[in-house]
């Protein structure tokens, strides 16, 4: 008796709400386990064409870790379009100023670059401190695995 492949239809989908401390985690680790549950790669229905990934919320981003020597050597790039708009930052200048675009970016760029990876994108929601203001959804505490 041969199994079936269960392909779930967008209407199907069943999303839950979780919430991720991100103090004392390193933000590689961080984001790849994000990106995993954004992606809907935890539950058994996963279908690759299809959003059907959870909400997450990481709170704490100010206090995420990095290793190694990437304050220094590390830079993130970004370009305005117009000549001479390149823009450099270094590691410890995104950790200091823009931590919550520093955390966006890394999850970023462990989804898929495509329209799928814009939609679930917006199913993950990056503060800095302990507080957040989906208490209402009653999300459920995801641990991250270092």
């Amino acid at each position: 008796m041969m199994r079936q492949t269960t392909m779930i239809k967008p209407s199907e989908v069943k999303r839950t709400w979780y919430v991720v401390d991100a103090a004392d985690c390193t933000l590689g680790r961080l984001a790849s386990q994000v990106a995993s549950v954004l992606r809907g790669k935890n539950k058994p229905t996963y279908t690759p064409h299809v959003d059907c990934g959870d909400y997450v919320i990481v709170v704490n981003a100010d206090k995420v870790k990095i290793s190694g020597d990437q304050d220094e050597k590390k830079f993130y790039y970004s370009h305005s379009m117009y000549p001479g708009g390149q823009r450099v930052r270094s590691t410890k200048e995104m950790r200091e100023k823009y931590t919550v675009e520093w955390v966006e970016k890394a999850i970023k760029g462990m989804l898929p670059h495509n329209k799928l990876g814009n939609e679930m994108r917006r199913h993950v929601f990056v503060y800095e401190g302990p507080d957040h203001p989906h208490a209402a959804q009653k999300p459920v505490e995801l641990k991250i695995k270092d």
